[in-house]
């Protein structure tokens, strides 16, 4: 579907559901209708050496300018809720003078309905659950990260529900495809469904378990894979303890038969001019005793990886950066506010793959694969204007030569980056009727 054609369908439903929402308004003796329109404009400079991240495969250094454009809509009545994200985003680097389009698409294009205190959802939706390590929004991504399917919630006071039935299909692929919200994700077919408790201030629970159906390449075949646990959240005073804790079995789309496991325990130190979080990932993976037609690989699904695993995201893809040995992540992060509009950070990495690599002659090697350390700093002089920028290192060991993200092992890996995210609210029209 051509973009044009795209657009007039977009504008078709949203003005048909607005005239819906309309009639059901006028049934009512006492309702408000609302519609906003929010605008943002979000460019990004970003500069890597010695390591690869898209959308660079083989330049050393690289430099590039991405923006997005984005334009949310919403219309709310008593009985409908409608939104869309409408987003373009552009490319410039070295290798092209001129800008070219990276993506036009729908970040979100849904319509919510309720009934009986039960919320219906359905369309392209943007899908963040607990802390978002399986189930993220990917904020900092410029193209972010959605779902199409329905999502069904029940909330009350202690207790919330959400059960989602996802799928994929075959999307147009005459933008570039890594710029798409949508067409990372590998699933054919998925039921997630995610509980939380939250008894008072101090104590909450939240369990995620989801299903998903992977379809096996080049082929029609569909393996059934599952992932079941959550999360535990304690606060004392100015301390807080968290234990995440994951396990993933059935078959993967290799066909192998699967049983793996993720754990994160972390504590927070929250004080006046500082807060301190020490914690660790153990992502499991397979040794290379492991039977082939067994894997031990964790696959974190759709979640954020920068926000657990280092800026630069060094380890992103699971089990392909880490070679199938899985990952051990001890971190320590520090928060400084140095005033209500400016904070700096610092977030420290050390990385060991759970079982050794081997080398060109089947021989192990240390598991230690180096250390990363991100600076990053955020200012917002006012409330439509957010600055973010970092500097990141990533000092590797010898072993990392046996793994494909950086190029040169006896180098500093660097990355670094400026953004401005400028939003502002363009129309905000309430009627109420009496």
């Amino acid at each position: 579907m051509k973009f044009n054609d795209l657009f007039k369908t977009f504008f078709v439903l949203f003005f048909c559901l607005a005239i819906i929402g309309k009639v059901k308004a006028q049934e009512k003796s006492s309702f408000s209708q609302q519609f906003q329109m929010n605008i943002e404009i979000r460019p990004r400079a970003e500069y890597t050496s010695n390591y690869i991240l898209p959308p660079n495969d083989s330049i050393d250094p690289y430099f590039y300018i991405t923006q997005r454009n984005r334009i949310s809509m919403q219309f709310t009545s008593e009985k409908w809720f409608v939104k869309s994200d409408l987003q373009e985003i552009h490319v410039w680097d070295k290798e092209n003078s001129n800008s070219k389009v990276g993506s036009i698409n729908f970040y979100q294009l849904f319509f919510e309905t309720k009934f009986r205190n039960i919320n219906f959802r359905l369309g392209r939706q943007s899908i963040l659950l607990d802390n978002g390590r399986l189930f993220s929004d990917a904020p900092w991504a410029q193209q972010g990260r959605s779902h199409e399917g329905i999502r069904i919630m029940k909330y009350s006071q202690h207790f919330a529900n959400d059960f989602f039935f996802l799928f994929t299909r075959n999307y147009n692929t005459s933008f570039e495809t890594a710029y798409s919200p949508v067409t990372s994700n590998r699933y054919k077919y998925m039921l997630v469904y995610n509980f939380s408790y939250n008894w008072n201030k101090n104590f909450t629970f939240n369990s995620l378990n989801t299903v998903d159906f992977l379809e096996k390449t080049n082929s029609e075949t569909l393996y059934a894979r599952a992932t079941a646990g959550g999360r535990i959240e304690f606060k004392k005073k100015n301390w807080y303890y968290t234990l995440n804790s994951y396990l993933q079995f059935g078959q993967n789309q290799k066909g192998q038969d699967l049983l793996a496991y993720y754990l994160q325990p972390e504590i927070k130190l929250s004080l006046s001019k500082a807060t301190w979080r020490l914690g660790a990932e153990i992502i499991s993976g397979s040794s290379s005793q492991t039977n082939i037609e067994n894997s031990r690989d964790f696959d974190v699904l759709y979640g954020v990886t920068w926000k657990f695993n280092g800026n630069m995201n060094i380890f992103t893809r699971f089990p392909a950066d880490v070679g199938g040995r899985g990952l051990v992540n001890p971190y320590l992060f520090a928060l400084f506010p140095l005033s209500s509009k400016l904070s700096i950070r610092s977030d420290f990495h050390l990385f060991y793959t759970q079982y050794p690599l081997l080398d060109n002659n089947n021989q192990e090697v240390s598991k230690f694969l180096g250390f990363e350390n991100d600076f990053s700093l955020k200012y917002i002089p006012i409330k439509q204007l957010e600055i973010n920028g970092a500097f990141s290192f990533y000092k590797s060991t010898d072993s990392m030569q046996y793994l494909p993200k950086v190029q040169d092992d006896t180098k500093l890996a660097l990355w670094s980056y400026v953004m401005v995210s400028y939003s502002f609210n363009a129309v905000n029209s309430k009627k109420s009727r009496k």
